[in-house]
């Protein structure tokens, strides 16, 4: 490593820092394997009262929907709602061009959830959290 760079630890980076980082990294991975074509995705399930009570947040990248965060407000599982947000996302995201689906949880989130659903898993962190495992699951769409 050349004298004049150094490596800083930044206990709170500024926005601009993850803007050039992250640029930085979409611009070799286009320039390797070509435009990801990103498309974010949002859909919210919203009580009688407009307060939101779930939702998933997910993207479509090289044709793979990625869910990042899924959530339905504990009082309303086991009534629908989760498989309604997850066969909606899936089908936005068919119509986006997604051919597969992937997504990780933890063993005292929703691993049966998505099995029941049709995910399968491809990878498994023991003792991740601390007693618990992370789950990686997929799905061709």
């Amino acid at each position: 490593m050349g004298k004049n760079y150094q490596i800083v630890f930044v206990d709170k980076p500024e926005e601009s820092a993850w803007r050039i980082i992250g640029q930085g990294l979409r611009d070799h991975n286009k320039q390797q394997a070509g435009d990801d074509n990103s498309q974010g995705l949002c859909l919210a399930l919203y009580s009688p009262e407009h307060e939101i009570v779930g939702g998933v947040i997910a993207e479509v990248n090289w044709d793979w929907l990625f869910i990042n965060v899924m959530w339905v407000k504990e009082e309303l599982r086991g009534q629908g709602y989760g498989k309604s947000l997850l066969m909606s996302v899936e089908e936005e995201a068919r119509q986006r061009g997604a051919r597969n689906s992937y997504l990780d949880t933890f063993s005292f989130q929703a691993p049966e959830f998505y099995k029941r659903n049709g995910y399968q898993v491809f990878g498994e962190l023991q003792n991740f959290p601390p007693g618990h495992q992370r789950y990686f699951f997929t799905k061709q769409l």
